[in-house]
C-alpha cells in the first residue's frame, strides 16, 4: 500500500455527492426566498386592498406592520389542531400536505435568471402541467376527508373551476411553443431577448415586420389577457373565489381546517399565484430581460424577474380589490364559451404565422 498514492483527505467527496449538496443549498435558498417573498406579498395584497378602500391595513406588528405576517404565521402554528370527529383523521391531515408540497415542487423548472434554475429540463412546461394537475387533488381530498356539506360543496366547486381554466391556459401556452419552438422556459426567454418588441405580449411594437405581425401581436395580446384572467380563476383569485366564498360558502373545503393544516393550503395557494406571476412575465413579459434589451448577467436578471413578479402581482391585487365577484355560471361561461373557442383560434392563428407569415430565422427557430 502507498500511503502517497491510496491517501484520500476527507474533504474530497466524489463528484455525485457535491452535486447532491449543491442541489440541496439551492433548493433550500429558493424554499427560503418563496417563503419570505410569500410574507411579505400577503402583506402587500392587504396593503393594496386597503389604499384602494381609503384604509390604512396591517400598521401595528412591527414598523408599518412588516412583521404582520410573521405574527400570523406563528398564531397559526402554536393553535390547537381540530380534526373534526367523523373527518377521516389520516386523509384530513394528508390533504393540506399535498397542496403544501406540489406548490412548491412546481417551482423546481422555473428560471430565474440566465442558467439559474434547479432542473433545467426540456420539457419543463409539460413537467408544469402534470404538477398543476395534481393540485386540484389536494383540495377535493381535503373537502371530502373534512365529512361535511360545505367543505365538500367548496370542494367539488374548486375542481370544476380548476380544471375548467387549466384547458384555455394549455390553449395559450401552445401558442406561445408555436412561437419559441420549445418546451424550455429559459428558451421561452430567451426568445424575447431583443427587447419589448419581441415580448410574446407586446409583439404589436414589432414594427420592422408590419404588417405580417399584426397576426400575431393582436393574437398575443389576447393570449396574454386570455392567461391572465385564467391564472386568477385557477388560483381562485377574486373575482373567481368561489370556492371559499365567505358569503356563500363559510370559506369552502377549508371550513373545518385549523391552525397549521389550514396555515398549509394557505401557503399552497399564495405560492400557486406567484407561480402563476411568474409564468405569467416569463412567457408574455419578457422574463428577466429590459424592455431596451437582453440581460446576461445572472443577479440583473434575477432582479429584473422578481420585480416583474411582484408588478403581476400589484395588477392581482388590484383586480381583488376593484372587480365584484362573478355568479358560479357566468365563472363556467366564461371559461368554457368564451376562453376556450377563443385560445382554440389562437393556436391556428399562431401557427398559420409561423409556417405562412414569419421571417425566416423565427420560422427555423420554431421548427418551421
Amino acid at each position: 500500500m502507498n500511503p502517497a498514492r491510496d491517501y484520500i483527505p476527507w474533504f474530497d467527496w466524489p463528484v455525485e455527492f457535491e452535486w447532491g449538496l449543491m442541489k440541496t443549498g439551492q433548493v433550500l435558498g429558493i424554499v427560503i426566498l418563496l417563503l419570505l417573498t410569500l410574507a411579505f406579498i400577503l402583506l402587500f395584497d392587504r396593503k393594496v386592498w386597503a389604499a384602494v378602500q381609503l384604509r390604512k391595513g396591517p400598521n401595528v406588528v412591527g414598523p408599518f406592520g412588516l412583521l404582520q405576517s410573521f405574527a400570523d404565521f406563528f398564531k397559526f402554528v402554536f393553535k390547537e389542531i381540530v380534526i373534526p370527529a367523523g373527518a377521516n383523521k389520516t386523509v384530513f391531515i394528508l390533504a393540506p400536505l399535498i397542496t403544501f408540497v406540489l406548490a412548491f415542487v412546481g417551482w423546481a423548472v422555473i428560471p430565474w435568471s440566465s442558467g439559474v434554475v434547479i432542473a433545467d429540463l426540456n420539457v419543463g412546461i409539460l413537467y408544469l402541467f402534470a404538477i398543476s394537475s395534481l393540485g386540484v387533488y389536494g383540495i377535493i381530498i381535503g373537502g371530502w376527508a373534512s365529512n361535511s356539506k360545505y367543505p365538500f360543496l367548496g370542494g367539488l366547486r374548486s375542481a370544476a373551476q380548476m380544471v375548467s381554466y387549466e384547458v384555455s391556459i394549455g390553449f395559450v401556452i401552445i401558442t406561445v411553443l408555436l412561437l419559441v419552438g420549445s418546451l424550455n422556459l429559459g428558451d421561452i426567454v430567451e426568445n424575447q431577448r431583443d427587447g419589448i418588441w419581441m415580448w410574446h405580449g407586446f409583439r404589436l411594437l414589432n414594427f420592422a415586420e408590419f404588417p405580417d405581425n399584426l397576426l400575431v401581436g393582436i393574437t398575443m395580446y389576447a393570449m396574454l389577457v386570455v392567461f391572465f384572467v385564467s391564472a386568477l380563476a385557477e388560483t381562485n383569485r377574486p373575482p373567481f373565489d368561489l370556492p371559499e366564498a365567505e358569503s356563500e360558502l363559510v370559506a369552502g373545503y377549508q371550513v373545518e381546517y385549523s391552525s397549521t393544516p389550514y396555515l398549509l393550503f394557505m401557503i399552497g395557494e399564495y405560492l400557486n399565484i406567484v407561480l402563476m406571476c411568474a409564468m405569467t412575465s416569463i412567457m408574455f413579459l419578457g422574463g428577466w430581460h429590459l424592455p431596451w434589451g437582453a440581460v446576461d448577467d445572472p443577479w440583473l436578471g434575477f432582479v429584473i424577474l422578481y420585480g416583474k413578479i411582484w408588478f403581476v402581482f400589484f395588477l392581482f391585487a388590484m383586480v381583488k380589490a376593484i372587480v365584484p365577484r362573478y355568479r358560479y355560471d357566468q365563472l363556467m361561461r366564461l371559461g368554457w364559451k368564451i376562453f376556450l373557442p377563443t385560445s382554440l383560434v389562437a393556436v391556428a392563428a399562431i401557427g398559420y404565422y409561423v409556417t405562412f407569415l414569419a421571417p425566416p430565422a423565427s420560422a427555423a427557430l420554431a421548427g418551421g
